[in-house]
């Protein structure tokens, strides 16, 4: 069992930005969001990076048959609307081979499909157009972004209702910590606000204001 990936589970996406922030690491993925609400995904980073197809056409999915259970699929498709990288088939094997989940800097199609089969996908959009003959992979397992946020193959990759953040594996233990902390100091406030206290005297109790302060 990766002890590191149960301890992130347990954490929203929310308390980790707040703990990246704290260490100054940019982390947090802007404009790629949920398919459905509800679903939650935490694992280490398979990464997928796409090119425009010219003389070479290559394929867009044959990837997933590398992938292991737990992984999640980080695709970098460098934010383009206009075809897609992900549909219907890719989500319903996913979910066969016991991935994770997926993150597109891009668009996926299918959606019907996709929220019947259950298969966690993050997204900037939808569009039905096909990425065949106009994208194809042309590296796997190497660094891309995810908007401006960089993402290497075994990078820890967190994804809730709120959006996606992403934590270097080398600073996972170190912001694992942190994000533990601000969790356990935010359920604190809500239980002193219970018991009759005011929320600037609850806050100033347990240190909310520096919690996020990045380090000097």
């Amino acid at each position: 069992m990766d002890q590191i990936i149960e301890r992130f589970k347990k954490l929203d996406t929310t308390c980790v930005s707040d703990a990246m922030d704290k260490i100054g690491i940019e982390c947090s993925v802007y404009g790629i969001k949920p398919v459905q609400s509800g679903e939650k995904i935490c694992g280490r980073a398979f990464t997928v990076h796409y090119a425009p197809c010219g003389a070479v056409k290559g394929t867009v999915g044959d990837f997933l048959d590398d992938v292991e259970p737990g992984q999640v699929i980080v695709i970098d498709n460098a934010g383009r609307d206009n075809c897609t990288v992900w549909g219907d088939i890719m989500a319903k094997t996913a979910k066969k081979y016991g991935i994770t989940g997926t993150v597109i800097d891009g668009v996926c199609r299918d959606i019907p499909a996709v929220l019947e089969c259950r298969y966690p996908v993050f997204s900037k959009g939808y569009y039905m157009r096909t990425g065949k003959d106009r994208v194809y992979v042309d590296a796997v397992n190497v660094p891309v972004t995810l908007s401006d946020i960089q993402v290497c193959p075994g990078d820890i990759v967190i994804g809730d209702d709120t959006g996606v953040v992403v934590v270097p594996q080398s600073r996972a233990e170190e912001v694992a910590e942190i994000a533990e902390n601000i969790d356990r100091k935010e359920q604190e406030i809500l239980a002193l606000v219970a018991k009759g206290y005011k929320l600037k005297e609850a806050r100033a109790m347990t240190g909310y204001h520096h919690l996020q302060t990045k380090e000097k």
